[in-house]
Formats: C-alpha cells, sequence, structure tokens
C-alpha cells in the first residue's frame, strides 16, 4: 500500500512538509479538515469541529475515503497530510463515542503501516481561522493522535525537529528503507522536477 501518512497535532509543519514534498514530484493530498473548514464557514453553516464535531467528523470521514479511493488509481505513492485515525482522535478528544463506521473505516482503508508523526513544536505554532487550539490543547491532541494510530496497529517515527528540506530528507530516507515501498527514483532530488510539457 502507497498511501503515506504524515500526522501530528495542530501547528506542527506538517503542511509545510506535504508542499516540499509537492515540490519534489510527490503526490499529496491536501488536509482534508482544512478545507473542510473553508467550505463549511463559507457556507455559513454550523457543521464545524468547535460548533458541532459529530457532523464535521462524518463529512471528514466521506472525504477521506474519497481520497483514499483516489490514491489506489495511481501506481506511485500518495502522501496524506492526516488520514482516518485522527478523525477517531479528534472525536475522542472530544470526548464522543465513537460509532461504528469509524471503526469499520480503520478496518477497511488502511495506510502504510509506518506512519510520521510530527511533534509539538511551539516556535512555530500559531492560530488561524482554522488552527482554534491552544498550544496545550495541540499537546493533548498528538497524545491522542499517537495513542490511537498505535492501537489501530500502526508504527510510528517521530519526525525531528528542523528545517523542512531536512525533514523532507529524514522522510525519504526512512521510506528508501522500506523495500515494499517504490519511491520514484527521481523525487529523491532537493530540486524542483521539471515540468512535462501537456
Amino acid at each position: 500500500m502507497n498511501a503515506i501518512v504524515i500526522s501530528g497535532g495542530p501547528g506542527s509543519g506538517k503542511t509545510t512538509l506535504l508542499n516540499a514534498l509537492k515540490m519534489r514530484g510527490f503526490n499529496c493530498s491536501d488536509e482534508i479538515s482544512r478545507q473542510l473548514i473553508q467550505e463549511q464557514v463559507s457556507l455559513n453553516s454550523d457543521n464545524l469541529p468547535w460548533k458541532n464535531l459529530s457532523s464535521f467528523a462524518e463529512l471528514a470521514l466521506e472525504r477521506m475515503i474519497a481520497e483514499y479511493k483516489k490514491s489506489l488509481k495511481i501506481e506511485e505513492p500518495t502522501f496524506f497530510d492526516r488520514a482516518i485515525p485522527d478523525i477517531v482522535a479528534y472525536l475522542k478528544v472530544g470526548k464522543i463515542e465513537i460509532q461504528n463506521q469509524y471503526n469499520e473505516a480503520l478496518k477497511n482503508y488502511l495506510y502504510q503501516p509506518t506512519v510520521f508523526m510530527a511533534p509539538p513544536w511551539e516556535a512555530i505554532y500559531v492560530n488561524d481561522t482554522e488552527r482554534w487550539q491552544t498550544f496545550q490543547e495541540a499537546i493533548e491532541l498528538y497524545n491522542m493522535l499517537t495513542k490511537t494510530y498505535q492501537s489501530a496497529g500502526y508504527s510510528l517515527i517521530e519526525l525531528p525537529i528542523c528545517n523542512v528540506e531536512e525533514r523532507v530528507d529524514f522522510v525519504l530516507k526512512k521510506l528508501e528503507q522500506n523495500k515494499s515501498l517504490h519511491l520514484p527514483r527521481q523525487n529523491y532530488s532537493n530540486k524542483s522536477p521539471t515540468r512535462r510539457k501537456s
């Protein structure tokens, strides 16, 4: 399975890492929750994690399953900014009962067994329109994420606190050691890929 998850607490550098992987030519799936928040705010909807987490989680699950299925149609690996276990962790932190649909999704939509976790990083942590948590809440969520992924059978690799290019190299080195994962050799360069002419 070439669905590679990068998870972690809010404001820990995940999106910056995914953008850098895109620049090296990798397929990446952007964070669903941020997309949904922007969409729901524009609709003046209450389906937001700080208003109706249960409803928001259902929307996120539907969208994440669609993104997962899309990744199956390509041979090259896809990096995911969060995945289905993240929804479960958010619900647990919100003290909301985990419905069967989430447990079924954990079993039916499996990612690469090794997950990269971005640890809390206070020096870069900022709030924005889609990131409402305090830094302490971000730490609590990170701890729940690690427990949720581990209980779902995933092995975790914590990302180092370093600049984004070093993080990219760290991720690719770890994946290169995994013989079951076939990464395109040209993408190991830290240069942006040459675009093909259409």
